[in-house]
Parts: C-alpha cells; sequence; structure tokens
C-alpha cells in the first residue's frame, strides 16, 4: 500500500487517504487498511489513542485505531490527520471536541444547488430502513446528534445528456458519520457516486468513485502555531470542472 505523507513532525503525521480504502477494519472484511499500514510503517504508534469495541453478530471485537483523532469514510479521499503519541491525541482531541479544527471539503453533488452559501443546521439520527444509513430531519430515530454543515457553490455544470451537477465546498462544524452525505441527501443534492445515498440518479463518466474530497484541514500543533494541510484536487474531478 502506498500512501503519499503530505505533513509530519514528532508529534504529527498527516497522509492523503486514497479512496477505497477504508482507515480502520470493521470487523467482517480482511481487506487492507490504513491501520495495517500504520502498524507497519509506525509500529510506536501501536497503542495511542482509544480502541473500539463492535457488536458483531453476538460477539464483542475490538477495533485497533492507533493514532487516529477523526476518519474519513472508506470512499472519501483526502488530509486524514494522525497522532504519534498520547500527548498529541489528548491535544488533538480536545481541539476536535472543541470544534477548534477546521476542515474544507470538495464534492460533486446531483442537480444544481440553489443558494450560492449555506448553512445546513439539521439533527442526524439513524435511518429506520437500513442500519447502515444515517438520516437528518423527518423519520430518523434514535440519538439524534447536533449536525452543522457550512457550504458554498464553485460551480454549476451540465453533462451532454443534460444531467445537472454542482461542485461545492464544504465546511462541516460538526464531525459526526457520514455527515456531509447525509446532509447533501437532505438538501436534495446527494454526493455524485455514492452508493448508499445516492445509487439511482446519473454520474459523470469520469467519475467512479464516491465524489468527496478532504481538501484541506487546519489546526494548531503542540507548539501553538497554526499548519494548514492540503490534498490536491483528484484529477477526474479538475477534468469536469
Amino acid at each position: 500500500m502506498k500512501i503519499k505523507i503530505l505533513y509530519e513532525d514528532t508529534n504529527i503525521l498527516a497522509i492523503d487517504k486514497p479512496s477505497g480504502i477504508s482507515v480502520h477494519p470493521d470487523g467482517r472484511t480482511r481487506e487492507k487498511t490504513i491501520t495495517d499500514w500504520i502498524l507497519k510503517n509506525y509500529p510506536r504508534m501501536k497503542n495511542v489513542g482509544e480502541n473500539e469495541v463492535y457488536e458483531i453478530k453476538n460477539k464483542k471485537i475490538e477495533i485497533k485505531k492507533p493514532g487516529m483523532v477523526h476518519r474519513l469514510d472508506r470512499d472519501t479521499s483526502g488530509v486524514l490527520l494522525l497522532v504519534k503519541n498520547e500527548k498529541a491525541y489528548q491535544f488533538f482531541k480536545k481541539q476536535f471536541q472543541d470544534r477548534e479544527i477546521k476542515k474544507t471539503y470538495i464534492a460533486i453533488v446531483s442537480g444544481h444547488v440553489k443558494n450560492d452559501r449555506g448553512v445546513i443546521n439539521k439533527l442526524i439520527g439513524r435511518s429506520p430502513k437500513d442500519f447502515r444509513r444515517y438520516l437528518a430531519g423527518r423519520g430518523a430515530r434514535g440519538e439524534m446528534r447536533e449536525a452543522i454543515t457550512k457550504y458554498k457553490v464553485l460551480k454549476r455544470f451540465e453533462d451532454k445528456k443534460g444531467n445537472k451537477f454542482t461542485y461545492i465546498e464544504l465546511h462541516p462544524k460538526t464531525g459526526r458519520t457520514h455527515q456531509l452525505r447525509v446532509h447533501m441527501k437532505y438538501l436534495n443534492h446527494p454526493i455524485v457516486s455514492d452508493a448508499l445515498y445516492n445509487p439511482d440518479n446519473p454520474c459523470p463518466k469520469s467519475i467512479s468513485r464516491m465524489a468527496l474530497h478532504a481538501k484541506s484541514i487546519k489546526f494548531k500543533n503542540l507548539k501553538g502555531e497554526t499548519v494548514k494541510v492540503e490534498s490536491k484536487i483528484p484529477e477526474e474531478f479538475t477534468a469536469l470542472i
């Protein structure tokens, strides 16, 4: 597995995560994950952070998450921030909790988004129909968690068949599971090639993966210095815009 390192110091590691690779194991498959890459290349990070316990088929399985202070979905590409030691883990955990870390994503979504800018402030819960999915607004079940996303339209365009799309910038203020995917679905502009939330709408020919990319992350390091790490926009995105 070849992973590009975007930034590194004695406490922090930021990598360019490819689309199609999970951040950590799910207990169901044996495919290689970012966790495997970390344990091979940074074995000292093995016990940094907190593992998570999942219940799968009535069995509790502990999933290792070495150095992980946030995550990206399997099909999302871009900047993934990791930490090398426990001090850094606690430092960044607090930054995320206090919403001091600024994340910028880009996406291509179905349809033309009407407003040039906006804020989606909708609680997110579980879908009553599919345990894999989350839901914002009417019909959501279980614990409802605050979720806030700012967006800015960068470009509206059409393909040769007249299908409409929007190239959009997204700024999550919270970090809920599937937040950007769920909020764009709530606006009726789901992310292109999202098999879970947008399985039936057309997508541009050049896009064969979910059109969501973590473009940048801005944070303070342990010295109090502001650091911004950026990932290059995928070629399949730039080909369209």
